[in-house]
């Protein structure tokens, strides 16, 4: 399965945000998409999970005979930094109404207490409403759905910039046992966050995106022309 951008483009007024974007994703892969803070990387996400209207474009999934059929949104998962969560429900309820509502729809059921287990929420957490989980675990909450749902595509907007250590420890393990048979695109704007957890690198530069040979992600040079193209960019 692949991913694919074809010419896609985005402006506000006279800002053009995205130019003209091509690009295909593999199946199984972490992407790091990188970029400075307001080089467009939510805005791309916004339109590829037709939150927003793109000025021109497409994108779609090919499967392994080469068949292509349009995104829907049904097939795109999505983390957003600042989790949003019904913060009037209790952990488990707000599962179950989830599991509920989409149970035609869900690959592979499990009780809650599975999922909890998976993003390690402790017993005594799962009760509690969700206005009084932490930033972290109402991060693990938008994780969890998401492996619900089993998503074709993941789009994950920085959610681990704002964790603790160990937090962002336990998301990484997770990502990396979840990547099979999905594309996975990591946003961030931390080069050594990006090296870490991607198996592929790819630059948000001048509303193009750029890829990044795998050999060079942990050398010197390749460092240097990341932050010289942030650096450009931000001041473009």
């Amino acid at each position: 399965m692949q991913f694919v951008i074809s010419h896609l483009a985005k402006k506000f007024d006279e800002k053009e945000v995205l130019r003209d974007i091509d690009f295909t994703f593999e199946e199984g892969r972490i992407y790091g998409l990188l970029g400075r803070n307001g080089a467009g990387k939510t805005t791309l996400f916004n339109c590829l999970n037709r939150d927003l209207k793109q000025d021109s474009g497409s994108c779609f999934f090919t499967d392994d005979s080469g068949q292509q059929h349009p995104a829907d949104t049904g097939e795109i998962g999505y983390v957003l930094s600042t989790p949003t969560v019904p913060e009037f429900l209790t952990g488990r309820e707000f599962l179950k109404f989830f599991l509920d509502i989409n149970a035609d729809s869900i690959p592979h059921p499990q009780p809650p207490d599975a999922y909890f287990d998976c993003v390690s929420i402790a017993p005594e957490d799962r009760d509690k409403l969700l206005r009084d989980y932490s930033h972290g675990m109402k991060n693990k909450m938008q994780m969890i759905v998401n492996i619900i749902a089993e998503p074709k595509l993941l789009l994950l907007d920085e959610p681990l910039t704002s964790l603790d250590v160990v937090v962002a420890e336990e998301m990484k393990q997770l990502l990396r046992s979840q990547k099979t048979g999905k594309i996975t695109i990591f946003s961030t704007h931390i080069l050594d966050l990006a090296l870490d957890l991607c198996d592929e690198i790819v630059l948000l530069n001048h509303g193009v995106l750029e890829p990044v040979e795998k050999s060079n992600l942990d050398s010197q040079a390749f460092r240097e022309k990341i932050i010289a193209a942030l650096r450009e960019d931000a001041h473009a």
